[in-house]
């Protein structure tokens, strides 16, 4: 992500305090201006880059605050327990205030979906969210899911790869969809809810009124286009 972003800016300051220094270099049109440089002591750690897209590859270079805020927001819910702030340094506007936003959601994809229940004009059908998470270290794979029903018709199913917004679908979703239909099923047929004369219940009505969030992390996802959707 960062060479991206430095291939694509004027201008990209990188300073890291590690290892009892600051260590610091820039960067022109992608090109180092002078080699790292190891200046003042400093016990800190942690890494803060500057950039300036370029103007002459962007046509406009001026951020918007609430695309960068929802993203934001986004990205905190995904990774439980971060704290992500975004404070706009520019002059307000007269009689705005400066505008600044910090986010911090202990419980992830929970707190996410209880977040998109709040903004649906619907009651809960239940009244807590359904959680869960699995890892597979061998093959560098790890999941977790969020989801909750409500009384709508509608369903509302979110999908990320590496924190990356999959609106376009993929196998996780597709995984995700088969599951609960069997699941929901096989428990059905278990507690005679459904009789064995009777069809299974489809995939649409076991989603009716559904908000899930599906977040799966890889070590090397398969995207289909530069896109990454």
């Amino acid at each position: 992500g960062s060479s991206v972003v430095n291939a694509l800016s004027s201008e990209l300051d990188v300073e890291v305090r590690q290892q009892g220094h600051v260590w610091r270099q820039s960067y022109t049109d992608g090109v180092p201006v002078a080699p790292l440089s190891k200046d003042e002591e400093d016990d800190g750690h942690g890494t803060t880059i500057t950039f300036w897209p370029n103007a002459d590859i962007f046509e406009t270079v001026v951020f918007d605050y609430e695309t960068l805020r929802t993203r934001f927001q986004q990205m905190a819910f995904l990774n439980k327990g971060l704290r992500i702030t975004l404070t706009d340094e520019r002059t307000p506007a007269e009689g705005e205030e400066a505008r600044h936003d910090s986010f911090l959601y202990e419980r992830g994809l929970a707190d996410y979906v209880e977040y998109l229940n709040a903004q649906k004009k619907a009651d809960l059908v239940h009244p807590d969210v359904i959680g869960f998470e699995a890892e597979d270290p061998e093959r560098k794979i790890a999941l977790e899911v969020a989801m909750q029903w409500n009384t709508s018709y509608q369903e509302s199913v979110h999908t990320f790869a590496n924190t990356i917004n999959t609106h376009e679908g993929g196998t996780h979703e597709e995984g995700f969809r088969a599951a609960l239909t069997y699941l929901v099923n096989k428990y059905a047929r278990e507690a005679k809810i459904i009789k064995e004369k009777d069809d299974n219940l489809t995939g649409d009505d076991i989603r009716e009124g559904l908000t899930a969030v599906i977040s799966v992390k890889l070590g090397e996802p398969q995207f289909e286009g530069q896109t990454k959707t």
